[in-house]
């Protein structure tokens, strides 16, 4: 079940959709971090597979900041002008926006029945707030995934992996086999930055899947890679929140 929501952040009012499960309830708040396409029905069939898991899953635009914009699929690069803009998007919603919008994003979960601490998991762009969400809030979120997330451990100031010390969440990190956005280097130095910050986590890279394999409406879709992506995202939740 899908409602329509609108989320007070420090910069504005982001668009988002709480889901709940088809029946039964849900306590448990899961962030998924959407990629770099935006919200959209490929998303919202996510959102809804979380919460039929027994989650109350919110999906947040990311992009509000230069909202309205699109909307677009997983195939939006092939036009120029929308990979354009998706890039501009990307380009100008920074880690730390997203950071500062994620404390409106959790509340947002509470003020929808979550209770106690929050789950989080990210795809593509997402991947890397969702480490990000983590090690900024501690307290409240206590498992954190990415699939297929890029530049989680760059040379960049904001990279994620900068902050895994400050991470206290388990951490389930799922690596496409070919993704320019997050090369072996940068897995090595993920690995190394979660295990001097002492974060109970797992890498594990799906040899044979391209980036974006998990999403539905991306070109590189493999529906038996994203079964097994769900596999174990739902079995790792289900370990942190029994």
């Amino acid at each position: 079940m899908k409602q329509d929501i609108e989320i007070t952040t420090q910069d504005g009012t982001a668009k988002g959709a709480i889901f709940r499960p088809s029946s039964g309830e849900a306590k448990t708040g899961i962030v998924l971090y959407m990629d770099a396409f935006g919200p959209r029905p490929a998303l919202d069939q996510m959102g809804q597979r979380l919460a039929d898991a027994g989650y109350i899953a919110l999906v947040p635009d990311l992009f509000y900041r230069f909202a309205p914009y699109g909307p677009y699929t997983g195939n939006a690069f092939s036009d120029k002008a929308s990979g354009e803009q998706i890039m501009k998007m990307l380009n100008g919603t920074s880690q730390e926006d997203t950071r500062r919008d994620s404390e409106a994003f959790l509340d947002a979960l509470a003020a929808a029945g979550a209770e106690g601490p929050m789950g989080v998991v990210g795809y593509c762009m997402g991947g890397g707030r969702a480490l990000t969400a983590a090690a900024a809030y501690p307290e409240r979120v206590a498992a954190a995934a990415s699939f297929h997330g890029g530049g989680l451990a760059s040379e960049a100031e904001d990279s994620p992996h900068r902050r895994a010390g400050d991470i206290r969440a388990r951490v389930y990190i799922g690596v496409a086999g070919v993704d320019r956005s997050f090369p072996p280097e940068q897995s090595a130095r993920l690995a190394e930055a979660l295990r001097v910050g002492e974060v109970d986590h797992v890498i594990e890279n799906y040899v044979g899947f391209n980036h974006g394999w998990t999403v539905p409406d991306h070109n590189t879709h493999d529906p038996v890679g994203a079964e097994r992506h769900w596999k174990r995202l739902l079995a790792f939740f289900r370990e942190v929140f029994a």
